[in-house]
């Protein structure tokens, strides 16, 4: 049979069509087959994870809870507990002892007021009105150096006096060292300055050297206050002249000086009797300078007993004052602070007179004589 309309190549191109949307279903039946394969599987692993971890989990919580039903309050200690030894405070504030001696009504102390500090027991043992508000007068001088010893890695290495200071603490009539205008001096020399003649030019020097102005000093001062954790004792200048607003008690100044002791440096300035400064243009042969304690005492007056530092004070307000350090020869350490004493010489007689006899006698060997002290001791 014969078609008269036959177009054999336009069927081949018709099936060719088909077979070319043949092959694009089967391809696109094949990738959501993979995809689904692919979405299978990542279920598949992820509920594997999700069960080993839950596993795990629980099983570390049973150890836990195991490990924690054995501690002991001891092992809880150590587990809880720094490793690190807990930092020891800068100065352990003194208490009243229970067996406080009142010095109120021993005739032989001229001072009104008065503390006896027992280092190694952190107590006060003896004194006359030993909480008492009192001026420090030149006993200032001792945070002063503290303050200073503490900040020396960061102030400059040397001062150079100007006129203005120096004529106003002229006018003030405060005791000074001797530096003149122009004169350029180095801290050690100003430290030396500061306690031995007790100078006013030195420790204004040194207060603008470490904060730039006597004001900016004082709230270092303060805050080293804050620091020891002394209540009842506020500076508002690093000489001690008189303000108001200076005070403290004979307590907390024997503290201080406890404090001050601790270290080497400030241990050595204090315990000096005399000392030369450097020379300068104004001082060819320095300056000799000469402890204001160590003048009056030898140190050793006292049987068993070596005073190793110490530093006086006088203003009109404050009256005579002296605060030491002295140790036994058994070893015991004790601070002995006055104030408000009429008299020159008051403090010096007050110190002998309590180092010899209101240290108790267990505390010092009298069988063995005591060093005299020295030059630079």
């Amino acid at each position: 049979m014969k078609y008269d309309n036959y177009d054999e190549d336009a069927i081949r191109r018709s099936r060719k069509r088909k077979s070319q949307l043949m092959k694009k279903k089967r391809q696109k039946i094949l990738r959501r087959r993979l995809i689904m394969m692919a979405a299978v599987t990542f279920l598949i692993v992820l509920a594997v994870v999700i069960v080993n971890v839950t596993l795990g989990l629980k099983k570390t919580l049973g150890q836990k809870a195991a490990f924690a039903s054995d501690i002991t309050d001891e092992t809880q200690s150590e587990i809880l507990m720094p490793t690190e030894a807990p930092t020891e405070p800068p100065l352990i504030y003194a208490q009243m002892a229970e067996d406080y001696q009142d010095l109120s009504a021993d005739a032989q102390i001229a001072s009104p007021y008065a503390a006896l500090l027992d280092v190694n027991n952190h107590r006060i043992i003896a004194g006359k009105l030993a909480d008492t508000k009192i001026y420090p007068a030149s006993m200032t001088k001792v945070m002063t150096l503290i303050v200073v010893s503490e900040n020396i890695d960061k102030m400059p290495k040397t001062y150079t006096f100007g006129f203005e200071m120096l004529n106003r603490l002229y006018r003030e009539e405060a005791s000074v060292a001797g530096f003149l205008e122009g004169e350029t001096v180095d801290v050690e020399d100003l430290m030396y300055g500061l306690v031995l003649p007790s100078g006013a030019d030195a420790a204004e020097a040194l207060a603008i050297m470490v904060a730039g102005s006597n004001e900016e000093f004082a709230k270092l001062m303060n805050e080293k206050c804050k620091e020891l954790g002394l209540k009842y004792t506020h500076f508002t200048n690093p000489t001690g002249l008189y303000d108001e607003e200076q005070y403290t008690t004979p307590s907390e100044m024997a503290m201080i000086m406890e404090y001050a002791m601790k270290d080497e440096t400030r241990a050595k300035v204090l315990g000096t009797y005399q000392y030369k400064t450097k020379a300068t243009e104004q001082h060819p042969e320095g300056i000799p300078l000469t402890s204001t304690m160590y003048s009056r005492i030898y140190g050793n007056e006292a049987p068993g007993v070596l005073v190793k530092g110490g530093k006086t004070g006088f203003t009109n307000e404050a009256g005579s004052c002296l605060v030491s350090y002295a140790v036994t020869n058994k070893g015991n350490a004790y601070v002995f602070c006055t104030g408000g004493a009429t008299y020159r010489w008051a403090p010096v007689y007050d110190e002998i007179y309590v180092y010899k006899n209101i240290i108790p006698a267990s505390a010092k060997d009298l069988e063995t004589e005591t060093t005299k002290m020295s030059p630079n001791n």
